[in-house]
């Protein structure tokens, strides 16, 4: 099977033009055995994934690392042909911890740099204190200013080539665009067709920042049925096109110019994501698509939820 080419969009944050594979590979949270992560993210090398998502507590890390030397001693792929993403957790989310957790990261992964650094969760808590859910009593005021400052040091250090964000409203971003002298380049969201996350993306984009959609297939959370997986409008849009429910909806992710990072350790699910690019959603498709009944799936990380985390954004 030959590995396909995965299109690229332009970071238009970036002064580097730094260009990212719209489909990555998640690894989030990392729940199955070291072994069983480092073989499928072979696997998925071998197929042309090239851009892998981690983070430091997603305790993936250190497969991925070893996956991806693996990968490269075998010939399969070059560290430049790569893109890695890792995330600092809320506990190091203070401005003199990140540049050590970006370090300890890189240990962790065997790299010598990170392609994208994110800061998982506009949150911060006590160091050291690593607890999921987050307890509410644990969290601390967030500095973004000084967080970011050191985020920006992290760049200018050659730790990673870019910066960026994940979980942050329009508010949150705003805030930070405020205070920033190098721009975040991506903001991770939960996006998927139950949760399109349309006034996100309009701010986003003449922001010129970059989306990256977590659980686009409304997966990573057991709560009652999947409003994607199940829907009869997106089962009826996938038979039209000879198509799965999955493959209609990360292609509607790449028509909305976002990037996605589905996780799927299944050789041949991993194949499937990638047949997004040789066809399209119809008109009528994305009108039907835009009456799907919108909920969020991921409320948070702490325990209890906190009120004011998203900002009441729709």
């Amino acid at each position: 099977m030959a590995a396909i080419e995965i299109p690229t969009v332009v970071f238009p944050n970036s002064s580097a033009q730094q260009r990212v594979p719209v489909v990555g590979m998640g690894s989030a949270p990392d729940f199955t055995c070291k072994k069983d992560t480092k073989e499928a993210i072979i696997e998925a090398v071998k197929q042309g994934y090239r851009h892998f998502d981690t983070a430091a507590a997603y305790g993936s890390e250190q497969a991925l690392g070893e996956a991806l030397k693996e990968a490269i001693h075998l010939g399969l792929v070059s560290r430049q042909d790569l893109f890695v993403t890792s995330k600092l957790w809320v506990t190091e989310n203070h401005p003199h911890l990140a540049v050590s957790a970006l370090r300890k990261s890189l240990k962790t992964l065997q790299l010598e740099y990170l392609d994208l650094y994110l800061i998982h969760w506009p949150l911060s808590s006590q160091p050291g204190k690593f607890s999921f859910p987050i307890e509410v009593e644990d969290l601390l005021p967030f500095d973004v200013k000084g967080v970011w400052e050191a985020m920006e040091e992290c760049q200018k250090l050659g730790l990673t080539r870019a910066i960026g964000v994940s979980n942050f409203s329009v508010k949150k971003l705003q805030n930070l665009l405020s205070v920033a002298t190098i721009r975040p380049v991506v903001n991770q969201v939960e996006m998927n067709l139950a949760w399109q996350q349309k006034k996100l993306r309009e701010f986003c984009k003449e922001n010129g920042i970059v989306i990256t959609a977590f659980s686009p297939l409304r997966k990573g959370a057991s709560r009652g049925p999947n409003e994607v997986m199940e829907n009869d409008i997106l089962k009826k849009i996938a038979e039209a096109h000879g198509k799965s429910i999955a493959q209609v909806c990360l292609r509607w992710l790449y028509e909305q110019g976002v990037t996605f990072v589905p996780k799927s350790y299944d050789k041949g699910r991993m194949n499937q994501n990638l047949q997004i690019f040789d066809w399209s959603l119809t008109q009528e498709d994305h009108h039907k698509i835009d009456q799907i009944y919108q909920s969020r799936l991921i409320s948070g990380p702490t325990k209890p939820q906190l009120s004011d985390l998203w900002d009441d954004q729709i």
